[in-house]
């Protein structure tokens, strides 16, 4: 059994904690009560461990900046909370356990907040109802991901290459050359030996 210690106070009696963020990632189809009971999970993990929720956003479906475990989209859910010393890693552990979670990084906001004074507002520290919408965008197909597929003259298209070689004049002779050391042209700039 994991017993945590409260955290520690100042000499003057102030609770000592930190503030941290952890975004984490859910999978794309989860559904509400999914994501609700994971983050229940989370917030009895940060109440055990002598913490405080502050607030709690869902950020909605996105797409991820690179696929993570074959996903390329999710649900993303932020998450600031004020606690010391284990916490961060009790979270984590628990975000670890749950199978709707597909990745989750947290950061140090803040080094020393005094945890008496932290106006919380009971309303944000809770995950509201998920309105995850049904999403009308359609897989791209690996062809148009790699840009094989003709999209059609209305189509945005990227920049053009130049296929033909820019015709350039060859130089001639410069000042105080002879002129018959100078090559000779033939046909379009080719060189006559």
């Amino acid at each position: 059994m994991n017993v945590s210690t409260p955290p520690a106070t100042t000499p003057k009696g102030r609770v000592r904690a930190r503030e941290y963020e952890t975004i984490y990632i859910l999978r794309y189809d989860v559904d509400a009560d999914s994501a609700e009971r994971v983050q229940a999970r989370v917030s009895d993990a940060v109440e055990r461990e002598h913490g405080k929720v502050v607030k709690v956003e869902s950020w909605g479906r996105r797409k991820l900046a690179y696929p993570v475990k074959k996903h390329r989209r999710g649900v993303y859910v932020y998450m600031k909370y004020v606690g010391a010393g284990g916490l961060v890693a009790e979270v984590e552990r628990n975000l670890k356990l749950q199978d709707a979670v597909v990745k989750y990084q947290t950061v140090q906001t803040i080094e020393d907040v005094d945890v008496a004074a932290l106006q919380i507002d009971p309303e944000e520290a809770k995950l509201g109802k998920l309105d995850l919408p049904a999403d009308d965008e359609k897989e791209e197909s690996r062809e148009k991901q790699l840009g094989l597929v003709d999209l059609g003259p209305d189509a945005p298209r990227g920049p053009r290459h130049v296929d033909e070689v820019e015709e350039f004049e060859a130089p001639g002779p410069e000042e105080g050359e002879d002129a018959a050391a100078a090559p000779k042209q033939g046909r379009e700039g080719e060189e006559e030996v």
